[in-house]
Formats: C-alpha cells, sequence, structure tokens
C-alpha cells in the first residue's frame, strides 16, 4: 500500500491532501489550543490566589490580559487552522500566522506588568 501524494487526484478527480499534513495542521491547532488553556489557567490563578490588597490592581490587569491573551490565541488558532486547511486542498501556499508576534508580545506585557507587581510586593 503506497502514501497519496499532495496533491493526488481521486477517483471524482478532486485533490487530496496527504493525511500526513492534515495531521500536522491539527497537532499544530492543539499546540496552540494548550498554550491557550495555559493562559486561561495563569488568569485564573492570579485571580483566586492574589490576596495582597494593594496588588489587587496590579492582579485584576494581569487575569485580564491573561484571559485576553487566551481568547485571542484560541481564536487566532482556528482561524489559522482553517486557512492552512482551505491552502491544502486548493493545493496553494501555505499561508502564515500573526500568533506567533501577538503572543510573543502578548507574553512580554504580562512578564512586565508580573515583574513590576513582584518589585512592589
Amino acid at each position: 500500500m503506497t502514501l497519496p501524494e499532495v496533491g493526488a487526484e481521486s477517483e471524482d478527480g478532486e485533490g487530496e491532501v496527504d493525511y500526513r499534513f492534515t495531521l500536522a495542521n491539527e497537532r499544530t491547532f492543539l499546540a496552540w489550543i494548550r498554550t491557550a488553556l495555559g493562559l486561561l489557567a495563569g488568569g485564573v490563578a492570579v485571580h483566586t490566589l492574589v490576596q495582597p490588597p494593594r496588588l489587587a490592581g496590579f492582579a485584576g490587569v494581569i487575569t485580564l490580559a491573561c484571559l485576553v491573551m487566551s481568547l485571542a490565541v484560541a481564536v487566532g488558532a482556528y482561524r489559522h487552522w482553517r486557512r492552512v486547511n482551505r491552502a491544502m486542498l486548493a493545493g496553494g501556499p501555505l499561508p502564515g500566522t500573526v500568533l506567533v508576534p501577538v503572543l510573543s508580545v502578548g507574553v512580554a506585557v504580562i512578564a512586565v506588568l508580573v515583574c513590576v507587581a513582584v518589585v512592589l510586593s
């Protein structure tokens, strides 16, 4: 049994995508979703565990930043998965993603907020 090639023609004349590429796209999607869940858990932990009243303002901002980043990454992961899937089915070039710079900037902002909160505590 041989594996189908990328863009191989099926019996009905439509192009099929090698299942390995589809599975790789799904693994990438799941990695982004794990990242979103980690950010969500971080936001919940900060909201639940930070008790000192003088840090309450920072805790609220950090929690909100984590939750917004979690939502952005989850939505972005789905959109990226769909775009890559469509590109593979069409046999076109794979699209890039804005998730990497968005996540990098978001985590950097959260890290700065946490550093400031730690220094002030």
